[in-house]
């Protein structure tokens, strides 16, 4: 929608420089130069799974965009919101939609989309053919894939990748999130007990269940997340972070035993194919067929030391036993989820001991579709920690680095205007940026 010169000229000094009335007297505003284009997507390559989020403006009776980007937001609706999947593979997650989320300015909804980092040349193709990425020049993308992929994009849709840091872009989406959502985080209680278990909605700004809402809902509530923290990023591998601040974070350790060691395990004994069907089988096992406790050492508990009988003393430790035959596919599956569980749980608490840090959340795709998994965590948190700690956990999952990108879209596509007007450096050109 265009608006006559004389129209602004009349309106100048009563509205903001980047507002204009229209014919009908409405005022609305013109998107400022130093926003990228619609769209906007984030994007993060994992090595197994690729995340997708799409901010949809949802103010579109207060902004003018230009008639391109409304022709591309339009097709971008009726393909990507207008459906739930995309081939074989693709799928948008209904149940985690943001709404009346604010990025810079814009007001609209968060869409989250993943797909097997495998098919990732079809979705540069299926981008092509939809027209997706005609009005973009620049895509932030994070993790491994966005170095592998990058060229194929490039050459194929004529855009540009921004390889955003991975660490960075993982806390920005954590943050951008938990701060939009309310009810992001989570814990469990009983975590192990199939008949107490109980799911808890963790309000982190106060450090309070939700449970206490109604008895405290005139009290004072602190903004966002509180410092510091412990974030466990589980993948394929593993990265344990410390965070202090707003940009104040460090990789205190990892493990290469976490999602990829899970699923790799499984698909060798279990002969299974695929991550979710790992989890399947792992959901109706029983691991104390399979590993050995610390009661089939000692007869019982091991009170000196304080280990119950039904601590795993060796995983698999069953394994050589006679009568291994009798083991279950299921069961193999679910003392390889136990392993990998106990192990992340137990790296995740050295460092917020050795950090004096209490809040410890999990996130990352190994916990997604698999609630199984986080009761685990939760129990090795409990066990390790002697009830000191809970283990937290956010709806969102391994959907942050993506969320992160779309922040930094918005610096990449201001820092490429400058340099295109000769004030800059070109962030994606740049290697070192």
């Amino acid at each position: 929608m265009s608006c006559p010169q004389n129209m602004l000229n009349g309106v100048a000094g009563s509205i903001l420089e980047n507002d204009v009335v229209d014919s009908d007297g409405k005022r609305r505003r013109i998107p400022s130069l130093s926003l990228p284009p619609m769209p906007w997507f984030g994007l993060d390559i994992g090595g197994t799974l690729t995340k997708l989020v799409y901010f949809e403006p949802t103010d579109t009776d207060e902004f003018i965009d230009p008639e391109t980007e409304r022709l591309v937001a339009k097709t971008i609706h009726n393909y990507l919101v207008s459906n739930k999947a995309y081939g074989e593979a693709g799928v948008r997650d209904v149940y985690l939609q943001l709404n009346n989320v604010n990025i810079n300015a814009r007001t609209g909804v968060i869409h989250f989309i993943r797909f097997p980092t495998e098919r990732m040349p079809y979705f540069i193709q299926l981008v092509k053919s939809k027209g997706f990425a005609q009005m973009s020049s620049t895509v932030c993308a994070t993790g491994g894939g966005a170095i592998k992929y990058s060229k194929d994009a490039e050459q194929e849709l004529g855009i540009q990748f921004y390889k955003a840091d991975e660490l960075e872009s993982l806390i920005k989406g954590i943050e951008f999130v938990a701060a939009n959502n309310p009810d992001e985080c989570f814990y469990y209680d009983n975590p192990l007990d199939e008949e107490k278990c109980r799911k808890f909605i963790w309000r982190w700004s106060s450090a309070r269940c939700s449970s206490t809402d109604e008895e405290r809902k005139d009290e004072h509530v602190k903004d966002g997340l509180q410092y510091p923290y412990v974030v466990c990023n589980i993948g394929s591998g593993v990265s344990v972070l410390v965070v202090r601040g707003k940009s104040q974070f460090e990789r205190a350790s990892g493990s290469s035993i976490g999602g990829g060691f899970f699923a790799g395990l499984c698909c060798m004994l279990c002969k299974c194919e695929t991550f979710e069907e790992a989890i399947e089988l792992a959901a109706r096992g029983d691991n104390k067929n399979v590993d050995k406790l610390v009661r089939d050492i000692y007869g019982g508990d091991y009170d000196s030391v304080g280990l119950p009988g039904d601590t795993v003393a060796a995983s698999f430790g069953k394994c050589c036993a006679s009568d291994r035959e009798k083991i279950r596919v299921e069961d193999l599956a679910r003392s390889a989820l136990v392993t990998t569980c106990n192990n992340i749980g137990s790296i995740a608490l050295n460092v917020a001991i050795s950090h004096g840090i209490d809040r410890i959340v999990f996130v990352g795709n190994f916990l997604r579709v698999n609630p199984i998994a986080s009761r685990h965590l939760a129990h090795a948190m409990n066990f390790w920690s002697k009830g000191t700690k809970k283990a937290l956990f956010l709806s969102h999952e391994g959907y942050f680095g993506a969320v992160g990108c779309l922040d930094k879209l918005v610096d990449v596509t201001e820092m490429r205007r400058n340099h295109r007007n000769g004030n800059g450096v070109d962030p994606v050109m740049h290697k070192d940026s």
